[in-house]
């Protein structure tokens, strides 16, 4: 019997520390210790200490966090334990320079993979030191995956490295979303209808000031799950523009009670601005749901996960007038909602499962060894 393959996953953070790929790394990381993969994850610390655990079938190595610089955790200690370990196969998540740089000079790795999950769009001064550096990360990975083409075909990056590029969309599992929740009446009588919802972390590019500018137009409640570096700035926005009172911003949600919050609503929103919003897994987990989106386009993921006119609409980033309209049309027809909302479901069934997602990279690794045995 072979030894199984043993992966070592690398990031700045890691639940509970909540976030898109946070949440992504951790099922990817258990889905695959589960299917008896030998399975690491190194990641920062919140301290200064370094910690190692394990959790769920997975060894949890926590590097300790000498400091935090332009969003990106610095730790020496992520160096050291780099270079002590030695998996077949490192898997990092892109961009996290400080894990590139230490996989680039201390890895050993028989093989890298890089999930690509967005270009630097917002630290343009570091990026301008770090670009160099970059070009070597990518040009030494073995392989690069992609969430969607649409990714690939307006990154600056990617395009390079085409004949390397895997797609392999990311995936949730749909179980919680497709049970009915009895909490989610509660909300309803709560806050009453039509309602709109946002899920995130309140960040400048999800682009949530847009949609609550829109919202003078819009007869509904938006609720927003989640909390972050701009939530005092959006509140006073949704004073400064009279809809204090129909804009509730409810704080962050446990994951157990995310599906009835997702079921409550009418319409789900992802108003996102920049391309930082390279995917958008929320947009998922309200599709599981049976509900219609509105998203804007980025020329990313987000428009690629939800269909215009098929599982709901698309609409021109930062245009409130665009998303009040898109809004206002759901709203006002319960059949369409219904109609958009079954093809959603039926679509994160068919291509957006965990299981599919882990089934296809697996299958790369397995791919990738067997080229280099």
């Amino acid at each position: 019997m072979s030894a199984p393959i043993r992966v070592l996953h690398v990031y700045k953070d890691y639940w509970p520390v909540l976030g898109g790929i946070e949440n992504h790394v951790k099922l990817l990381a258990e889905r695959q210790a589960a299917l008896g993969l030998d399975v690491t994850v190194l990641v920062t610390s919140r301290t200064r200490r370094t910690e190692e655990v394990r959790l769920n079938g997975v060894r949890l190595i926590r590097a300790a966090r000498l400091a935090t610089v332009a969003s990106t955790p610095i730790s020496p200690m992520l160096f050291a334990w780099m270079r002590r370990l030695r998996p077949d196969i490192a898997h990092l998540q892109f961009p996290y320079p400080v894990g590139e740089v230490a996989n680039l000079l201390l890895g050993r790795a028989a093989r890298t993979v890089i999930s690509y999950q967005s270009d630097v769009v917002r630290q343009k001064g570091w990026l301008r030191l770090y670009r160099p550096v970059l070009w070597r990360v990518l040009q030494d990975a073995d392989c690069l995956i992609a969430s969607t083409p649409n990714y690939v075909e307006t990154s600056p990056y990617l395009g390079r490295f085409r004949d390397k590029v895997e797609i392999i969309p990311l995936g949730i599992d749909p179980a919680p979303f497709l049970r009915e929740s009895p909490a989610a009446g509660e909300i309803r009588a709560r806050y009453g209808g039509p309602m709109l919802l946002f899920v995130g972390r309140l960040r400048y590019y999800k682009g949530l000031d847009w949609l609550i500018r829109a919202m003078p137009r819009i007869p509904a409640t938006l609720l927003v799950v989640g909390t972050g570096p701009m939530e005092a700035a959006w509140r006073q926005l949704a004073a400064d523009v009279g809809v204090a009172d129909r804009v509730v911003f409810v704080g962050d949600a446990p994951d157990e009670d995310l599906p009835a919050y997702y079921q409550a609503c009418d319409v789900f929103v992802l108003p996102a601005s920049e391309r930082s919003e390279a995917y958008g897994l929320v947009q998922l987990e309200a599709m599981a749901s049976a509900r219609p989106v509105v998203c804007t386009e980025l020329g990313t993921g987000t428009s690629y996960i939800n269909r215009h006119g098929e599982t709901g609409l698309v609409v021109p980033a930062r245009d409130a007038d665009a998303l009040a309209d898109a809004c206002n049309r759901l709203i006002a027809d319960a059949d369409l909602r219904r109609e958009m909302g079954g093809r959603a479901r039926a679509r994160v069934l068919a291509e957006f499962t965990a299981e599919r997602m882990v089934a296809r990279i697996v299958a790369l690794y397995e791919r990738l060894l067997g080229e280099r045995a």
